[in-house]
């Protein structure tokens, strides 16, 4: 029997983590078969995520009904949240164990409200590793200036991390940086690094949204022919993209790292986020099959999944033709697209957005709960 594109994208050398969490499909048996067939070997969770599966059904109403007392809606969201990843933990241990630890995570993140505040950041941080209490969670850490502080401490203090919202290569840099420097800090301490996990999570197709959108402004007074433009669509988050595993295949392969290798590190791991394809004009799995090398991690939504699997293409393709992909960054630049201000822009609204999301998810939490007879405190 063949292996379906998906088991030859994991032989390929990428981890396929399903960008999705909710509580019936960690109980119906569907994660464990999409483990056994389909060769998912982790999870990521957000804010947006956990708001959609609260808002749906009532797989929750069990354990709203019987939280405790005098909680509020942060706890209340806490104590699901941190249920459901310890679950998936436990239902990803077997991947974790026959990966001697190299795989097999589920990722919970730190709340919005915290990313640029390192002090509050590590708190939570500790805080959620202590309750979900297993060797294979990771807590993911936006990559704005004070979380790179926040990697840093956190990798010190033993925890494995996932660096989310990533979208520009000088951001990607400093948080390897910050990774290093927390396992150097470690073994300075004394303490093994050998079991410390990392994934530095780079958005992709928002990339091509923002730059797309902006040679559409720009094309009735641009000094460059409608050919050029037109060519350069659907081309800015790949090249991005390419760009950033030069920069870990580069700092990986520095006597810094080998030093740190040689202690027992692992290497923190690029992961592909944000890779449904938005635009309907675009194939919908090109953010799979541009992106597909070894050491990387490629989290997808249910609907890409599903896709790769029916008509993915396998071969590697992350480190080729990157001289192309720097040529396409350069020629935006030429004709006035910023890709500083593209990324600063992403980062601002993709905190923007799951802050949105976690009050959304708050207020729902609350509005629910009144309905099932409990009424929540305030605040604490």
């Amino acid at each position: 029997m063949s292996k379906n594109p998906l088991q030859l994208l994991h032989d390929a050398g990428q981890s396929i983590w399903l960008d999705y969490i909710d509580r019936t499909i960690l109980r119906n048996g569907d994660l464990q078969r999409r483990i056994r067939d389909d060769a998912l070997t982790g999870m990521t969770s957000n804010p947006s995520i956990f708001e959609k599966a609260l808002a749906e059904g009532t797989a929750y109403d069990d354990q709203l009904r019987a939280a405790p007392n005098e909680i509020t809606a942060l706890e209340l969201f806490e104590l699901i949240a941190t249920s459901d990843v310890r679950d998936a933990c436990d239902i990803f241990r077997p991947v974790f164990d026959q990966a001697k630890g190299a795989d097999g995570y589920v990722s919970i993140e730190v709340s919005p409200g915290a990313a640029h505040d390192a002090q509050a950041t590590v708190s939570e941080a500790s805080r959620l590793w202590a309750t979900v209490d297993r060797p294979n969670v990771m807590i993911k850490i936006p990559g704005t200036v004070e979380g790179a502080k926040a990697v840093r401490q956190s990798i010190a203090n033993g925890l494995n991390v996932n660096i989310t919202l990533l979208f520009s290569i000088d951001a990607h840099k400093s948080i390897i940086d910050a990774y290093m420097s927390g396992l150097e800090d470690r073994v300075a301490a004394g303490k093994d690094i050998s079991a410390i996990h990392s994934v530095a999570s780079f958005f992709v197709s928002r990339v091509d949204s923002e730059v797309d959108k902006r040679l559409d402004a720009i094309a009735p007074s641009a000094s460059v022919d409608e050919q050029t433009l037109k060519s350069l669509h659907g081309k800015a988050a790949i090249a991005n993209a390419k760009l950033a595993y030069k920069l870990f295949q580069d700092e990986f392969a520095m006597p810094r790292w080998k030093a740190l290798a040689a202690k027992g590190g692992n290497v923190q791991r690029p992961l592909w986020a944000s890779t449904s394809t938005k635009n309907p004009a675009y194939r919908d799995v090109m953010y799979v099959e541009e992106l597909i090398g070894p050491d990387t991690v490629n989290t997808m939504p249910v609907a890409t999944i599903e896709a790769f699997r029916d008509h993915g293409v396998v071969k590697r393709t992350v480190d080729a033709n990157v001289d192309e992909a720097q040529r396409a960054i350069e020629t935006l630049e030429s004709i006035g697209i910023s890709m500083k201000d593209v990324t600063d822009k992403l980062l601002v609204e993709g905190l923007a957005s799951f802050q949105k999301s976690f009050d959304t998810l708050l207020a729902g939490l609350a509005k629910k709960t009144k309905a099932l007879g409990k009424e929540l405190v305030a605040a604490r």
